[in-house]
């Protein structure tokens, strides 16, 4: 007989649980649980288990679970993913949806900050939102070995569900190819706000995945935006920014992956960042040109806050909107780094209130002192008085 695994159970690994499936001919379900918490929740443990198993009407086998105090979504999706390693099938076992998880989010809604997370490590998404980052990344692509990447698809699912997001925008980077389908028809029904590109080079690329996106919104019935970021991580990709930015209408963000970036041009990253200036000037143009958000690389040294304030400033200087993060540290640096100086918000109250004043005027021009605005410059000015009152 031939046993599936799926999940983790060294000890860093909490709130996860490792399980082994062996299906059977006869016998029942001989479910073998270690856990220390088996006194509390060892009933509903079984219970869990014994509903998957009836889902997939699969009435005899033995399961062996090494619990770390796994909630029981992840149980639920680690169970799923041994089943699904041994039958060919298409039947999901869905946890109850959130309601506060069944949200639209606007396409130019704050994004200074994304976090993200490994999408096959549970421990890390339960408290995420907590965080008050402004989306929570659960990605798919770079962070997921191989082959663990099924297993991680119907994770991420579940935690779509059954995890509140605190208001954080709920975002997951997909692969390329093949497996990138896979990944948003395992999503997409699920009420997921961004879905970020990886290695994004050509315009078709985008286009491809979003008509792909809209037929499964279609068949799903979701029926709010679900918005496109895709990250330029090549030299191709920056000469192509522009096309990509532009590709489709549901593209919100456009972002830069400068780890990858440095690799395929063959210089070394630097903090100063002398060697990604060009492309990440490409892809701030590029956004602009489209009037979407630039949003820039993650800042990997988890442990200088000062560099990592520099190099917000600097992101800000280049007209980046936002930044990734790779640890929930990170996040308040970033907020405060990219929120407007007391002389941003001084001119931009005086832009405001001089508009305000054109339109009770009944003018259609609009002069601060000698100086004419347009009003892409009014609309600039209302967004950093929205961040400086904090409801952008």
């Amino acid at each position: 007989m031939k046993t599936a695994f799926a999940g983790n159970d060294q000890k860093s690994d909490r709130s996860d649980c490792r399980i082994g499936l062996t299906l059977k001919q006869s016998g029942g379900l001989d479910i073998h649980l270690q856990s220390k918490v088996e006194t509390l929740y060892g009933e509903s443990i079984h219970a869990c288990c014994r509903k998957v198993m009836q889902a997939f009407s699969l009435p005899h086998a033995e399961i062996v679970i090494s619990d770390n105090g796994a909630p029981e979504y992840v149980i639920s999706a680690r169970l799923e993913a041994c089943v699904k390693k041994l039958r060919k099938t298409y039947i999901e076992v869905l946890p109850d949806m959130l309601s506060q998880n069944v949200h639209a989010t606007k396409r130019d809604r704050l994004r200074r900050s994304r976090l993200y997370l490994p999408g096959n490590t549970p421990k890390l998404a339960l408290n995420a939102g907590l965080h008050s980052g402004d989306g929570v990344i659960l990605d798919l692509e770079d962070s997921v070995a191989p082959e663990r990447k099924d297993e991680a698809r119907i994770l991420v699912r579940n935690t779509l569900r059954a995890v509140d997001f605190y208001g954080a925008e709920r975002m997951v980077r997909i692969n390329r190819g093949e497996p990138g389908s896979r990944d948003l028809e395992a999503v997409i029904p699920h009420h997921v706000n961004v879905i970020l590109l990886p290695k994004c080079e050509d315009a078709e690329q985008v286009r491809e995945t979003d008509r792909y996106i809209q037929n499964l919104r279609k068949d799903n019935g979701i029926d709010h935006e679900v918005w496109l970021m895709p990250i330029i991580e090549s030299a191709m990709g920056v000469m192509q920014a522009f096309e990509i930015a532009g590709a489709a209408p549901s593209v919100a963000a456009l972002a830069v992956g400068l780890e990858d970036y440095t690799a395929d041009i063959g210089v070394q990253r630097t903090a100063k960042g002398r060697e990604s200036l060009f492309a990440r000037s490409q892809v701030v143009n590029a956004a602009k040109a489209h009037h979407i958000q630039a949003i820039d690389s993650v800042f990997s040294d988890v442990s200088d806050t000062q560099a990592l304030r520099e190099n917000v400033r600097a992101s800000k200087a280049l007209g980046f909107d936002g930044m990734g993060c790779i640890h929930p540290r990170q996040i308040r640096v970033i907020h405060e780094a990219f929120a407007p100086t007391a002389g941003e918000i001084e001119k931009a109250r005086r832009i405001v209130e001089a508009f305000r004043e054109a339109e009770k005027r009944g003018l259609g021009v609009v002069a601060v002192g000698s100086k004419m605005i347009d009003p892409p410059v009014v609309k600039r000015a209302v967004k950093i008085m929205e961040l400086a009152e904090g409801k952008a």
